[in-house]
């Protein structure tokens, strides 16, 4: 169940606000800027290739690329046995800006984005069927835990892909991993 949870960036030990309900979460999002949806998903092999999800997820592609002017799509996919994974945890720990907005549409699994908007960190664990899109220049990063199992549709204007500037803050170290808010959102 995706959940969302809202800690205050100058106490970040304090009992967060806490919602599950997907109506709730994209009201409370779209408030601040952040597109947030619940879409249907489609049955794939657990095995797909990234062009056969790209594929099957054409026309939905097709319509965010008409909307917002993306120009390239493509899928990202990481699970536990990848001897990389602490590396690529790592690389998006961090706070972090980009200079146009970040789509994801997680066709399974899960992650955590949490989103530093102003006085607040809005952290929303996302599962298959959620569509996020953090607007370019919002301060955030990105948790997919210490055993990652996802797959995303991104989605760029910028055809180099994924490109990140980060803030030097370390906002990020003083709120709970993924670990703690996904024993906390069963």
């Amino acid at each position: 169940m995706t959940t969302l949870s809202i800690f205050d960036a100058h106490n970040p030990e304090a009992t967060p606000t806490v919602t599950r309900e997907a109506g709730e979460i994209s009201r409370l999002l779209q408030a601040r800027g952040v597109r947030f949806e619940r879409w249907p998903t489609r049955e794939l092999p657990a095995d797909a290739a990234p062009e056969q999800i790209l594929e099957t997820y054409s026309a939905e592609i097709a319509k965010l690329k008409a909307e917002s002017g993306f120009q390239t799509a493509d899928v990202v996919s990481l699970n536990p046995d990848n001897p990389q994974k602490e590396t690529f945890r790592k690389k998006f720990l961090d706070e972090h800006t980009h200079s146009e907005d970040e789509v994801r549409f997680f066709v399974r699994g899960q992650g955590i984005f949490y989103l530093h908007l102003g006085d607040q960190v809005f952290a929303v664990q996302c599962r298959k069927n959620d569509l996020i899109s953090v607007p370019q220049g919002t301060r955030h990063w990105f948790d997919m835990g210490p055993e990652p199992e996802f797959t995303c549709i991104r989605l760029f204007t910028n055809p180099e892909g994924w490109v990140a500037d980060f803030t030097g803050e370390e906002i990020a170290a003083r709120l709970p991993r993924f670990e703690e808010l996904e024993g906390a959102a069963v």
